[in-house]
């Protein structure tokens, strides 16, 4: 049984070209024009590069005189930077009770601000114990406040809605 054929990564080089004639650009970036593909890769052994297709898509197909190991590495190292870059949001989750005292509202206010200078989402979670769930008009109201002291750093994703014994709202960086 024979295997599968492997599937290169990349552009194609040199013998891989497959169209019999390409829009050659040499090392230094001068256009040649449309060239057969035997010829241009001859002219990129005499230089001892190769003849990579660039434009493959193109009608003919644009190749140009390179060396390609040099042109693999620094396509890695730019993959590299730009994942390097990349920010990923997590959804930071901050828990409170409706009958929170004033110093730990103004405890998790803070923590909230740094999320959000952070550039994070914060998930407020408010749980309810016992007969203070015949009290959703206290939750309601202390997320309304938490909302409003967070206005200008933060702006509400998803609006305090009840799921079972806890009440979440979701706020987002600005």
């Amino acid at each position: 049984m024979k295997a599968p054929p492997t599937v290169k990564e990349g552009p194609r080089v040199n013998a891989e070209i497959e169209s019999a004639r390409v829009q050659l650009i040499d090392q230094d970036g001068q256009n040649h024009g449309i060239i057969d593909t035997e010829t241009a890769i001859a002219m990129a052994e005499e230089n001892g590069l190769d003849l990579v297709e660039i434009a493959p898509n193109s009608s003919p197909p644009v190749a140009k005189i390179l060396d390609y190991g040099k042109y693999k590495y620094q396509a890695q190292k730019k993959a590299a930077e730009a994942r390097k870059k990349q920010k990923t949001i997590e959804v930071k989750e901050i828990k409170m009770r409706p009958n929170i005292d004033t110093h730990d509202y103004d405890v998790k206010l803070r923590s909230m601000r740094r999320f959000f200078e952070e550039g994070d989402k914060v998930k407020v979670t408010l749980r309810f114990r016992g007969r203070e769930l015949a009290h959703q008009d206290l939750g309601m109201q202390l997320l309304h406040r938490v909302r409003e002291e967070v206005d200008e750093v933060a702006k509400v994703e998803a609006e305090p809605r009840l799921e079972g014994r806890q009440m979440v709202m979701v706020l987002a960086p600005r």
